[in-house]
């Protein structure tokens, strides 16, 4: 049995439920993960409530991808990618290559991604990590779809790669930015978006970000939870067990606001028209609230 109607604004404080002026788009949930099992639902209701009115389900290898699309159709409001992380790269293959082209071809898939390079960790080789990601690279050109990138520790090679490729592929966003100004000014300098997260919101990390955030067109900007990782550290009141969710966005929207000098109604309306455009979405305004099903 579903939850009771009424039991989405249980599990976040009453300090922490706060609407966006404006719909807003989170460019980034990743919403297969385990920890939303129990309360998908009430979690779709929540972000409704906060008039975060569309969501891109981060697809980052073939069974987290396919449940994403699942849910994007199942429930009007939600997108899907569809890739191979780099941390996952040692895994590209033929047939692999072949499910995501597949995936690519579903219009519930608005984006080729998570793909890229992270230097940081090596879970894959560098070697593995270049492999895989250039031939998502061909696969987003074949598609004709933009891409959804991930970098860390890689910004220098992730250009060089993407500078060769320019003319082909089509938008492209790096999604998370945490890097630097050299970094953020090369990518721009590429045409490509930039996604902002809740890194922002940590003093001890991500101030470093609130001097770049002017530095980044409107017409380049999209806001993202990366949900159930990268709680906000802004939040005026705890929250138990410390999950992320799609509902929490507009407060990430109120600090880029903030250090950026404009007003939140604003910046909402720029970054959903910004994201509305990228991943060719249907109207914003239209995420109804989940169906009440018996599973």
């Amino acid at each position: 049995m579903v939850e009771p109607a009424n039991s989405f604004d249980d599990f976040l404080p009453d300090a922490l439920q706060r609407r966006s002026p404006r719909p807003l788009v989170d460019i980034g949930a990743n919403l297969t993960h385990a920890s939303f099992s129990r309360d998908l639902e009430s979690v779709l209701s929540r972000a409704r409530a906060a008039n975060v009115t569309s969501l891109i389900l981060t697809g980052t290898d073939r069974e987290h991808a396919e449940q994403a699309v699942a849910l994007a159709e199942r429930y009007p409001g939600l997108y899907a990618t569809a890739g191979v992380h780099p941390h996952d790269a040692s895994q590209w293959d033929v047939s692999l290559a072949r499910a995501m082209r597949d995936l690519h071809r579903k219009p519930s898939v608005v984006a080729v991604g998570e793909c890229g390079l992270d230097f940081n960790r090596n879970f894959s080789t560098p070697d593995e990590q270049e492999r895989a990601f250039e031939a998502q690279l061909g696969l987003a050109v074949e598609s004709g779809k933009p891409l959804f990138l991930h970098e860390r520790d890689a910004g220098k090679r992730l250009r060089e790669i993407l500078r060769a490729w320019r003319d082909d592929i089509s938008d492209a966003v790096v999604h998370c930015f945490t890097a630097d100004r050299d970094t953020l000014h090369g990518y721009l300098d590429l045409d490509l978006h930039i996604g902002l997260t809740g890194w922002l919101c940590d003093e001890r990390r991500g101030h470093h970000l609130r001097e770049l955030v002017g530095d980044i067109p409107l017409t380049r900007l999209m806001v993202e939870t990366d949900c159930p990782y990268l709680l906000p550290r802004n939040l005026p009141a705890k929250l138990k067990g410390r999950r992320h969710e799609p509902a929490l966005l507009p407060w990430i929207v109120r600090e880029i606001a903030h250090w950026r000098g404009m007003p939140e109604a604003e910046l909402a309306d720029a970054t959903t028209a910004t994201a509305s455009a990228f991943f060719r979405l249907a109207s914003p305004n239209h995420f109804p609230s989940p169906e009440c099903e018996e599973h």
